[in-house]
């Protein structure tokens, strides 16, 4: 028996272009005083870095598979395939490397071996949605001599910046931004140039602050004013937003305000369709705020947006939007007003109105929290639902 243990020495999240650094030790586990004939070999050992791409057959039409490209041996067990056994296909991979060939461990033997590879570019980031699916996972494969080959999966996420991929690491290290405080060896320099550049361009991205105002309005009249700060967000920040109801002529009953996702699979790709031909597409809510504010001349709320979510991206076959998702509850009664007289003749009892009409409608307002399709619409300053 052999026990192989890979460890990631900076965690299990990267970015795109970053380089994975793994240690792979291979260990015989019985005791030292076990006899010389306990020893195992080792033909070989390999790692490789895939993306595995999987698609819901209800919701998307892939086109069939290129027949003039059949798989390498696929019933082999001597062939080294990373995503045997696997959902979906392999759309992206990086060349195999060799850990060692030909090793034997005698009994309460270990070795260990390095293993480094630059995450691919332009590949598409982590993503477990409703309609497809995009994992990576550095596959490492051993066999032993005259046995089938053994598979160990190590789950990654990789997170996709949107500017980095066309970005090219300086020649003169001696320019590249970093700490003095920090010890670097020279294989980690590039990583940590990348990891500060991204740090960089995010914090650009997400502090510029100006105040968005949008009147928002239904059949009656207005509602109300809805102000943000920002339109580009960072994961792990809150999206913080107001709403101004004071200079509203339709009293607000209620409003909830919900953090979505929305995933859209593309026209070409599409199998289902809703009312009207429209393609459907799948919401998920991250957070939510709900509240009664009638006679609320000014509210706020705040929504977190998860760390372990996957920012805005588009692929060909699907994209990923998030957004703002409003829903307000009026009366269609214009001047409500549900307060007892301020001035009374006499102590009397008073009750407010056991049923009010209402009207209901929603508003979705597009927010960023990454890399977006170009095509994604925007509202303007003052754009009403």
């Amino acid at each position: 028996m052999i026990e192989v243990v890979a460890e990631l020495s900076r965690g299990p999240v990267f970015l795109a272009g970053e380089a994975l650094e793994c240690v792979v030790t291979v260990t015989n586990p019985l005791p030292p005083t076990a006899t010389s004939a306990s020893s195992e070999a080792l033909a070989w050992a390999s790692a490789q870095i895939h993306c595995q791409f999987h698609a819901s057959e209800s919701r998307v039409a892939l086109p069939p598979p290129d027949s003039n490209q059949p798989e390498v041996q696929p019933d082999s067990q001597t062939v080294f395939l990373p995503h045997r056994g696997e959902r979906g296909q392999c759309i992206l991979s990086t060349p195999p490397k060799i850990l060692f060939c030909d090793l034997r461990l005698d009994p309460g033997e270990s070795k260990s071996y390095s293993y480094s590879e630059v995450l691919p570019r332009e590949g598409p980031p982590s993503f477990r949605g409703q309609s497809v699916k995009y994992v990576y996972k550095l596959t490492i494969g051993c066999q032993r001599v005259n046995s089938p080959i053994t598979l160990l999966r190590v789950p990654l996420r990789v997170l996709v910046l949107t500017g980095l991929q066309d970005v090219r690491f300086p020649q003169d290290e001696a320019v590249a931004p970093s700490s003095p405080f920090l010890e670097e060896d020279e294989g980690g320099k590039k990583d940590s140039w990348l990891a500060e550049l991204a740090g960089e361009r995010l914090m650009a991205a997400t502090s510029c602050r100006s105040l968005h105002l949008y009147n928002i309005s239904d059949g009656q009249g207005k509602v109300g004013t809805f102000g943000i700060f920002k339109s580009v967000y960072r994961l792990g920040e809150d999206v913080v937003g107001t709403l101004n109801l004071g200079e509203g002529t339709v009293a607000c009953l209620q409003f909830s305000v919900s953090l979505q996702t929305e995933e859209r699979v593309q026209p070409e790709y599409q199998r289902r369709r809703g009312a009207g031909g429209v393609p459907s597409v799948s919401h998920v809510t991250h957070a939510r705020h709900q509240e009664s504010c009638l006679h609320t001349t000014r509210t706020s709320f705040s929504l977190p947006i998860p760390l372990s979510c996957t920012p805005g991206f588009c692929t060909a076959i699907v994209s990923l939007k998030w957004r703002l998702h409003f829903e307000f509850v009026t009366s269609r009664e214009p001047g409500l007003v549900l307060l007892p007289p301020v001035e009374q003749p006499e102590p009397a009892t008073w009750t407010g109105p056991e049923q009010v009409p209402v009207d209901t409608f929603s508003w979705d307002l597009p927010i960023k929290t990454g890399e977006e399709c170009e095509d994604s619409h925007s509202y303007e300053d003052g754009e009403t639902p």
